[in-house]
């Protein structure tokens, strides 16, 4: 068997795990059979600015992988037999591939100031959409990439986190399939860079790193004691998605983070979304490229944490216990950071609807909750449409899924059972599975992966018709919402081709 530690560098933090899959269950933070030896947390500040600016001190990103990986070994007790790598996915920054050194900020995923980048090659958007899956949208990496050559330096390289990293920890120039797909430069089909694409957002297709499957040993490092390979490299949502265990098409899972994240496995068909959702790769392992289709809802614990900095509630562990019964009326669309999926309006702003001189803290928190739940709602169905069928269950992870009162109401408005699963660590865990992959090629998939039952699973409450009426009232809230705009301009031409002048 293989000793992992599987370090999941994230937005907010980065965790460390060691896991060995043959160490009795319940292990420290474990739970699930999951074989968790040992758990490390290192706290990162990303920097919220005016404009929509997020940025992230690559030094200090740095510090927490190496500072958590080392704590977990060492309170591990053993050495580790390979190192996995899970990243944040679209948050890009630029370096100095000579020497390590980093020529920027790290410009968030959560970052907004490249929709500029996005609307001066708005008439590329439909093409865009159908060679890379995904939506011309600041969320992605590569106009963030292009913001930073208008804005930073034409110095050095620009990539995304984990390239990085793992030029750090191993001196190779690589990143995986799944973190690739994300960055609106890759061709979804042929699985690699698309020189069409890079010349349209202006980069440089040399500058680009190698792509690696996920279950590929992309080097070696010695940074956490001796030297061991590296391998298990994904981009976190997909990597939750392989711990949870959802391989075969139509399993879907939810990650309730810094933002929520929906994800469904398709097979190995590279279904484009009719319903606004992207399509990424879910992995690549055993040869084999199976695909996903999400939605992303921009804020989830961020919400919880602007609750918590007003005052209304002490921390995310009182959700519960201030949250009202009922909203009385009082609904929320906690869009601090634009909406994503299907509206894709970066600029949309929170907002609450249905005050009265009668509403209470309490109600303000269940509103928060229940705007959470009901963005998720709206891309569970919008999944489904995709899949050509409904869920028939929600798997989920993440520290909100602590809250009753949230899950609840996620089952409530999804109409489908929420499965929680039963360790907060899925992302790493998933991480560690396809490590374990790479070192043990004969390992199936099915048995890489920890067996698990839901810690808690939540039936809907609510009837049908209750659920639709109260996402009619938050649909028309969302609506409001939105600032004006402009009408869009017109779409790509049919044809699978660039615009002439690579730009648009």
């Amino acid at each position: 068997m293989t000793t992992v530690l599987a370090i999941d560098q994230g937005t907010s933090g980065t965790k460390a795990l060691v896991v060995d899959p043959e160490a009795p269950a319940g292990g420290s933070g474990g739970g699930g059979g999951s074989g968790i030896l040992a758990v490390a947390e290192v706290p990162v500040t990303p920097d919220y600015l005016p404009g929509g600016g997020v940025e992230q001190d690559p030094a200090q990103l740095l510090a927490s992988v190496l500072a958590a990986g080392r704590q977990a070994v060492e309170a591990a007790g053993r050495p580790v037999h390979a190192v996995a790598l899970a990243n944040q996915g679209e948050t890009v920054l630029a370096w100095d591939r000579a020497t390590g050194k980093p020529l920027s900020r790290a410009v968030s995923w959560q970052d907004s100031r490249s929709q500029r980048q996005c609307d001066e090659r708005a008439d590329a958007a439909g093409w865009v959409a159908r060679r890379t899956g995904l939506v011309l949208n600041p969320y992605f990496s590569a106009p963030k990439m292009t913001w930073l050559r208008e804005n930073a330096t034409r110095e050095g390289v620009v990539t995304t986190t984990d390239t990085w990293l793992l030029h750090h920890l191993t001196g190779a120039y690589v990143t995986d399939a799944a973190t690739a797909s994300r960055s609106l430069l890759l061709d979804l089909d042929a699985v690699d860079w698309d020189p069409e694409l890079v010349a349209l957002f202006g980069l440089d297709a040399a500058e680009l790193p190698r792509i690696v499957a996920c279950d590929e040993v992309a080097g070696t490092t010695a940074a956490f004691g001796a030297e061991v390979p590296v391998a298990g490299l994904v981009v976190d949502q997909q990597a939750a998605l392989f711990g949870e265990g959802c391989l075969t098409a139509g399993t879907a899972k939810c990650t309730y983070g810094t933002g929520a994240f929906l994800l469904a496995n398709t097979g190995e068909a590279a279904v484009r979304s009719g319903s606004g959702l992207t399509t990424s790769v879910a992995w690549r392992a055993r040869g084999a490229t199976p695909y996903c289709v999400d939605g992303q809802v921009y804020t989830a614990a961020s919400a919880v944490r602007w609750l918590t900095e007003l005052g209304l509630v002490g921390s995310a562990a009182e959700l519960d216990e201030v949250a009202a019964q009922d909203a009385a009326g009082v609904v929320c669309v906690p869009s601090f950071a634009g909406l994503a999926a299907p509206w894709w309006r970066s600029e949309a702003t929170a907002s609450f609807a249905g005050l009265t001189l009668a509403s209470r803290r309490e109600h303000l928190v269940l509103a928060v909750l229940q705007g959470v739940a009901a963005q998720v709602a709206e891309v569970t169905g919008l999944v489904a449409a995709d899949l050509g069928g409904p869920l028939t269950r929600l798997r989920v992870d993440g520290g909100l899924t602590r809250s009753r009162t949230l899950m609840q109401a996620q089952a409530d408005l999804s109409q489908v059972p929420v499965d929680v699963y039963p360790s907060p660590h899925a992302t790493a865990l998933g991480a560690a599975a396809l490590a374990r992959m790479a070192l043990e090629p004969e390992l199936p998939a099915a048995d890489a992966v920890p067996r698990w039952t839901p810690g808690r699973t939540y039936e809907p409450r609510w009837p049908r018709a209750r659920a639709e009426e109260f996402l009619d009232r938050w649909r028309t809230a969302a609506g409001a919402a939105l600032p004006r705009q402009d009408a869009p301009a017109e779409d790509a031409p049919p044809e699978d081709a660039p615009p002439e002048d690579g730009r648009g």
